[in-house]
């Protein structure tokens, strides 16, 4: 009985020392930073096709590190970064699945679906952004990229905790001096952004000073010294959920293609309820 004793303790050790039995205190980013600056461009868009080809490997790599991951350990930028990583690498994992494909939209409930391995958990991208957003950061707004071509920029490295502050301020700057994302016309005391500022509404009207405060820090600084003291004028634009790929593929993915394919999976959701 002894004999049986140890060497089912001594089985028990070598299974907690196998490292797919073991949860990681947090995934090791330098895979996923090496794959964003290899397949995406400096217009953020991504070589979806070659990244299929050459990188998909590497990229499931990075995601089975995610599953073991333990995010209650980490601190609160830790945690923040790890979160945003991770969404942004379900996001892309999800379409090179499906590519090629025209909008994440025309793929099976891209946003509320629990198919990602998160830190132990099968969750959706659509709680990880809700567990980004109950940490009252709405910069996080700027860093998660939904594989669309009105997106806010994908940053060419991953987000790490020890610059996620300079990071994040740096993402919030490059998303609002894009002027086919956001625009600003200080002569009519107008800005022209993105309808994530109003999906994401209160989000913004937390910051100091809301919405209005958010832009005039972040906005590009000729505009916000032009603009003075004075209130403007808040406009939303269209959002193009075409595919960000670096091909053609997605540019010609219309509103009336988003609905069809936001109704489709409307309609899928109430069949699996």
């Amino acid at each position: 009985m002894g004999i049986q004793v140890k060497i089912a303790s001594l089985l028990l050790v070598v299974a907690w020392l196998t490292p797919a039995a073991q949860q990681l205190r947090q995934a090791d980013t330098s895979t996923w930073d090496a794959l964003l600056k290899q397949f995406v461009n400096e217009q953020h868009r991504v070589d979806y096709a070659r990244l299929k080809r050459e990188g998909e490997a590497r990229i499931n790599e990075y995601v089975t590190e995610l599953g073991r991951a333990d995010e209650h350990s980490l601190s609160s930028d830790e945690k923040k970064a790890l979160l945003i990583n991770a969404y942004n690498a379900f996001t892309i994992e999800w379409v090179l699945e499906n590519y090629p494909v025209q909008s994440i939209w025309a793929t099976a409930s891209p946003f509320t679906q629990a198919r990602h391995r998160l830190s132990g958990q099968t969750v959706s991208l659509d709680a990880i952004e809700s567990e980004l957003r109950a940490m009252g950061d709405p910069r996080i707004h700027a860093a998660l990229v939904c594989a669309a071509r009105s997106c806010p920029p994908l940053r060419r490295e991953a987000y790490d905790a020890a610059r996620l502050d300079a990071q994040l301020d740096d993402n919030v700057r490059a998303w609002l001096g894009d002027p086919s994302l956001n625009t600003f016309d200080p002569e009519q005391a107008r800005a022209d952004v993105s309808p994530i500022f109003k999906w994401y509404a209160k989000d913004f009207d937390a910051y100091p000073g809301g919405l209005q405060g958010f832009l005039r820090r972040y906005a590009p600084a000729p505009a916000v010294a032009a603009l003075g003291q004075r209130r403007f004028d808040v406009r939303f634009k269209d959002y193009n959920w075409g595919l960000n790929d670096q091909s053609e593929l997605g540019s010609s993915y219309s509103p009336f293609d988003f609905d069809v394919d936001r109704l489709r999976n409307w309609l899928r959701g109430l069949l699996h309820r």
